[in-house]
């Protein structure tokens, strides 16, 4: 059985001015969805970032799903261990 996984980014929750930036990417939801065709399983969770004075910025406007995906897995979002809940539940 083949499963395709779909990550996605719904909601961003910004800092509105910091000292690195306006709109400071604070927390992301995200939600990974997998079917195999028939079924469907989704697993649906929030990350938060820590303000890092220094750290190189991307303005909000620039900001790419892989990049706020890169950074859920940096700070303690399995991928691997997220798709294995999804396809349990298909």
């Amino acid at each position: 059985m083949a499963i395709t996984y779909n990550w996605n980014i719904s909601v961003l929750n910004c800092i509105p001015q910091t000292a690195e930036g306006a709109d400071y990417v604070v927390t992301a939801h995200w939600q990974c969805t997998g079917t195999d065709g028939t079924y469907t399983g989704q697993v649906y969770s929030t990350c938060s970032f820590p303000v890092v004075q220094g750290t190189t910025f991307i303005p909000y406007q620039d900001l790419t799903l892989e990049t706020v995906l890169g950074w859920c897995w940096a700070n303690g979002i399995d991928k691997a261990g997220t798709e294995a809940a999804v396809l349990a539940q298909i």
